[in-house]
């Protein structure tokens, strides 16, 4: 069984942190660059594989319009399977430095 104490250290103490606008800024620029990178696989091979089947619609003049998505759909899920750990690392890091930062910027 497991007792504790009575005396308690204060949970507070004196030390006050103040969040200025120069962390807000800094988190949601970290923010935007940790989504554009954890995005930037998929959006970057959906555009390659639709203008290479653009180009080859104008080279053929085949212009179906339902042509371009089965091919985007299957390239960026293959895309999505294959960047998904180093896209979790990027955001896991963010996550973790934003839990670690979490006393200094929240807590008095």
């Amino acid at each position: 069984m497991v007792t504790q104490s009575k005396s308690r250290s204060p949970r507070f103490t004196s030390r006050v942190y103040v969040v200025t606008v120069d962390d807000i800024v800094d988190i949601g620029r970290s923010a935007m660059i940790v989504t554009l990178l954890a995005s930037a696989p998929m959006l970057l091979s959906g555009m390659v594989v639709g203008l290479l089947i653009s180009i080859f619609q104008s080279v053929t003049q085949i212009q179906e319009i339902t042509l371009t998505f089965v091919p985007k759909i299957v390239v960026v899920l293959v895309a999505f399977v294959i960047f998904l750990p180093w896209m979790s690392d990027v955001i896991l890091v963010f996550v973790r430095d934003l839990y670690g930062s979490f006393d200094t910027l929240v807590l008095p």
